[in-house]
């Protein structure tokens, strides 16, 4: 029977909470640990830029066993996310496990010779260690800022200019009259160039490196969950670990597969007029489709045909006494610039020698169902595999990680069996899905289903799948049905 452990859960976002509500829910004693004041990841209101919503549609951002409310629109604001999850946080009673206001230093091996890490925790002006059996590292792809500096940065700081990371722009009011520049093509970089027009900027002026493809909200007057989030779609990218057959099979059907995304690619740049604002992909859509996909800002594009926002492929050069120079010569107006060039991924409070053995030479990730690495004995992550769902994606591995931790995976790996399927993910992110090494390799997105399928199928779950075989191959996860399939797996206690 599994020891109860004391665990460690690193992170109070999203998938801290789901990280803490399944460690505390399988008996072990939890001690979570949050650098800021409140809950939310995030979604906690000070890190967040004005007007900021999710990506990803309600129902599609949601645990499994508690449905985000009515009320709420299709994408929810960030407030309204915010206070989702303390909803979630006090159904079930998680605030108990955490310490605010905490940071954590650095972490190394118990120096008692048992299994697990001790921690350097600082709190309140204080430092003290403590040790745990397991660490759930939940700090996710954006705890650390991506800082960067341009030549005359300091020069133009002390004339008054100001220089923003996109999570710092938490005050619309100070683009008021001002010329704005800001660098970055992803939804954030959109969303704050939309706001700063609707905030009463002089003037907008996005640069971004190249164009990408963007997703409206509705594809064609289509929620865009119900076209683009379906097994169906998902089994028409070149997945993974496919068996000789699956490969005969997506050869005879690859000519369907071009004209469906040939198709797919008209009707964006019709619906959004790519071609007259110069912002067609040289990438075919689906060898693009990964969590750096971002979803059309509302207004963005009206924005564009209005003018108001004046879009420039490039990036930024110098800032000058004339102006901000770019990489195209151009010299432009500024007062405020605003980077949304987004965050560092990684475990600064790893030691060098751990961190070596997480992460490759080019940055991607040795992780084993974007959860383990075999060399970091009692350790996972939960919230670093990015994705569409992102609240199901982290309370999935959650519970797959306390089943691992427990040594009560229906499908245990060894070692060498992590290595060598970590080998075989690496291989086909570099050789055959260049797309698939955004965010070192940690995202999930567009399979989804494949991955939950993978983890399902470790856990034991008996039911992976709807009843329903067209809704299963027609229509996005559903949370609650998941919540079923996890309820199928094998049950244990801790002692």
């Amino acid at each position: 029977m599994p020891v109860r452990k004391k665990v460690a859960v690193i992170g109070g976002g999203v998938s801290g909470l789901a990280a803490a509500k399944a460690f505390d829910a399988q008996g072990h004693r939890v001690v979570g640990f949050e650098r800021s004041h409140d809950f939310g990841g995030v979604w906690e209101v000070s890190r967040s830029y004005p007007d900021v919503q999710t990506q990803s549609p309600k129902d599609l951002y949601c645990y499994t066993d508690h449905p985000m409310p009515e009320s709420y629109p299709e994408w929810p604001k960030g407030p309204q996310v915010h206070a989702y999850l303390h909803s979630y946080a006090a159904k079930h009673k998680i605030a108990r496990l955490f310490r605010l206001n905490t940071r954590i230093q650095t972490m190394t091996r118990r120096a008692d010779g048992q299994p697990g890490w001790r921690l350097t925790i600082e709190a309140a002006g204080k430092t003290w260690t403590e040790d745990f059996d397991f660490v759930s590292v939940c700090t996710g792809q954006f705890s650390e800022k991506n800082i960067i500096t341009h030549p005359g940065q300091d020069a133009f700081a002390a004339r008054g200019g100001q220089v923003l990371h996109s999570s710092e722009y938490t005050d619309p009011g100070l683009v008021a009259g001002k010329d704005v520049v800001v660098l970055g093509g992803s939804k954030s970089a959109t969303d704050i160039a939309v706001n700063a027009v609707n905030s009463g900027a002089k003037s907008v002026r996005l640069v971004y490196l190249e164009n990408v493809w963007r997703v409206p909200y509705y594809v064609g007057g289509i929620n865009f969950k119900n076209l683009l989030y379906m097994r169906a779609q998902e089994q028409q990218f070149n997945q993974w670990g496919k068996s000789p057959l699956q490969r005969v099979i997506a050869a005879a059907l690859k000519p369907l597969v071009w004209a469906n995304f040939r198709g797919l690619e008209t009707l964006l740049k019709l619906q959004l007029g790519l071609k007259k604002h110069n912002m067609v992909p040289k990438t075919p859509i689906e060898k693009e489709v990964s969590c750096s996909v971002p979803i059309v800002t509302p207004g963005l594009f009206e924005c564009l045909n209005a003018g108001s926002i004046v879009p420039t492929i490039g990036t930024f050069e110098s800032y000058e006494d004339a102006g901000l120079k770019l990489s195209t010569g151009d010299v432009v107006s500024c007062d405020i610039a605003i980077l949304a060039v987004g965050w560092k991924l990684g475990v600064p409070y790893l030691p060098q020698a751990y961190q070596d053995k997480l992460i490759e030479a080019d940055g991607q990730y040795r992780v084993y169902r974007l959860a383990v690495n075999p060399d970091l004995p009692d350790m996972g992550f939960v919230g670093f595999n990015s994705s569409f769902c992102t609240v199901l994606s982290a309370e999935m591995i959650a519970n797959w990680l306390v089943r691992y931790a427990d040594g009560q995976l229906a499908r245990q790996p060894t070692p060498q069996e992590m290595n060598e399927n970590i080998d075989m993910m690496l291989n086909w992110k570099r050789t055959e899905r260049p797309a698939a090494r955004i965010y070192g390799g940690l995202c999930s997105a567009p399979f989804h289903f494949k991955h939950f399928d993978e983890l399902l199928a470790d856990m034991g779950a008996t039911r992976r799948k709807r009843t329903n075989p067209l809704a299963e191959q027609f229509s996005y996860p559903n949370a609650a049905a998941y919540g079923s399939f996890l309820a199928s797996t094998p049950q244990y206690e801790v002692s």
